[in-house]
């Protein structure tokens, strides 16, 4: 059974002197929705939401080796700035600061996530590890809805879009361009990879 789940939750994290800190609040103006059994969430906070009910209030913790790993220090990479450049050869300085996350290409063509760390006037720091890798994990919420995916929604999780590998396609966003999208597809959800 293929449950679309709505939900908010404060996710707090472990703080100073035992004292857990709130790290994120997601809201009733912009709460988290989700399809069951599509891999779209940690398993365990999957597992933990499972078969309830519309209203039912959820507190639960996931630690650190079932939720994003521990920390990993070989993730944080010293590269050349120039790898940073823009189309016109000059450093991306409006993308790339300090504190902001930017998409890295890895040799196999997967798109990463990085936090930029440091840079200097020949190099950028970056950290792969996700942000809340090393942190264990407690959700305090409330379901807010519960119902059945839709086919139309299903078909796009099951059939994620030829052009870029993604879901959440929309008729329009790729350009039928040899240079701009090769396999000539003209439906993308904006991935970046398409133009």
């Amino acid at each position: 059974m293929n449950n679309v789940i709505t939900c908010i939750y404060d996710l707090f994290v472990d703080g100073q002197e035992g004292q857990e800190e709130l790290m994120q609040r997601v809201t009733r103006e912009t709460p988290l929705t989700y399809c069951e059994d599509f891999g779209m969430m940690l398993p365990l906070f999957e597992e933990a939401l499972r078969g309830k009910k519309t209203g039912d209030k959820f507190d639960f913790r996931i630690g650190c080796e079932d939720a994003y790993g521990p920390y990993d220090t070989d993730a944080v990479l010293t590269l050349d700035k120039k790898l940073f450049y823009n189309g016109d050869g000059e450093f991306d300085d409006e993308r790339v600061v300090v504190g902001q996350m930017v998409p890295m290409q890895t040799v196999d063509g997967q798109i990463v996530r990085a936090m930029v760390v440091e840079i200097t006037d020949d190099k950028v720091t970056i950290d792969l590890n996700d942000p809340l890798a090393g942190e264990n994990l407690h959700f305090v919420g409330e379901i807010l809805e519960v119902r059945d995916a839709t086919e139309e929604e299903l078909e796009q999780l099951r059939h994620p879009h030829k052009c870029c590998g993604k879901g959440g396609c929309r008729k329009g966003e790729c350009r039928k361009d040899e240079q701009k999208n090769p396999c000539g597809e003209d439906e993308c959800g904006g991935c970046g990879r398409c133009g």
